[in-house]
């Protein structure tokens, strides 16, 4: 991978950057706008089924034998990350708008991804076993620890009361979920040749909501409120939280003493975030106006992470291999 194409956004961004401008100049109104969020509701609720479906229960058997490295990336994923977006929040308020303060403190509360902290980590040589399982197990977690967790550190913004925003979490998340690991037993197998499909789903679900949430923070002036000069604030916002990020799970990694694939693992599982689940839950706990606005951080943490994820996989391989190299043929 050539350092010009980590530095070209990949094919999905495009994608997101397409939907946000249509959905600028061609806004869900009225009917549609209703339609097309019963859409996303239903395509919401089809993700986590087969988010269920596709994870066999033996993954969450055997990630107990790696009981230490799971703790350490959902702790520093659902408390050191969540501290770090509250301090920049106290530290430089008036860098950002409030709205946007609320995006940076939810991108805290997230899950890891799952296909791309996978992938950086087979690239750097990690433990991938192991980031399959954190990965899994921090998105599950995800069900009932964001929504509470945010609730804790911001207030959920809107009118609704905090066990009303979880209901609906339990009813578009958890529920289908607990479906899909029920019909495990007569569908995983389907599910499995499937992969290709699931994926695309995921995709178009993160599009519908997307495209339901900026129309309606557009027909409520979200680009009247957001101007350049901010962007490029929140965008190097989120660049030194990443970096915080990456060099924290890092160092947490060798201060628990593990093994250098299993750093690997709590690096990118511990400091990734993930759109794929962000995008639905945002559209879920906030109203449609202010959910356009508070994925924004999301979305720009989620192009960074890609890019830098993949120099510093590329720059762990080298390093791996030389070093397996030089412990083959050590100097006379």
């Amino acid at each position: 991978m050539t350092m010009l194409s980590r530095l070209i956004p990949d094919r999905f961004i495009l994608l997101l950057l397409a939907t946000i401008a249509l959905a600028s100049v061609m806004p869900a109104r009225g009917d549609w706008a209703g339609l097309v969020s019963d859409v996303a509701n239903a395509a919401i609720f089809m993700l986590f089924f087969f988010h269920g479906l596709r994870l066999p229960r033996e993954t969450v058997i055997a990630g107990l034998a790696h009981w230490r490295l799971q703790l350490a990336v959902l702790a520093f994923s659902y408390a050191a990350l969540p501290l770090v977006a509250l301090f920049f929040s106290r530290a430089v308020p008036q860098m950002l708008t409030p709205e946007l303060w609320t995006g940076v403190l939810f991108l805290g509360v997230l899950p890891s991804t799952v296909q791309a902290a996978i992938a950086s980590s087979s690239m750097a040589k990690g433990n991938v076993a192991a980031s399959v399982i954190a990965s899994a197990a921090s998105n599950l977690f995800a069900v009932f620890a964001t929504p509470l967790l945010f609730a804790l550190i911001a207030g959920l913004g809107s009118g609704e009361s905090d066990m009303t925003a979880v209901g609906r979490i339990m009813s578009l998340l958890l529920l289908p979920f607990i479906l899909g690991q029920m019909a495990r037993r007569w569908l995983g197998g389907w599910a499995e040749r499937k992969k290709a499909l699931i994926g695309k789903l995921d995709r178009t679900t993160i599009i519908l909501t997307v495209y339901s949430a900026f129309s309606a923070a557009v027909i409520d002036g979200l680009w009247s409120r957001l101007d350049t000069a901010e962007l490029t604030r929140l965008a190097l916002l989120m660049l030194v939280m990443l970096i915080v990020a990456l060099a924290g799970a890092w160092a947490l990694g060798a201060a628990l003493g593990f093994r250098r694939e299993d750093r690997i693992t709590l690096l990118f599982a511990g400091a990734h975030k993930s759109l794929a689940t962000g995008a639905p839950m945002a559209r879920i706990l906030f109203p449609a106006a202010q959910a356009g606005m508070i994925v924004i951080p999301l979305m720009i943490y989620h192009q960074l992470q890609l890019m830098i994820s993949a120099w510093i996989a590329s720059a762990l391989a080298k390093r791996g291999a030389a070093e397996h190299q030089h412990a083959q043929h050590p100097a006379e």
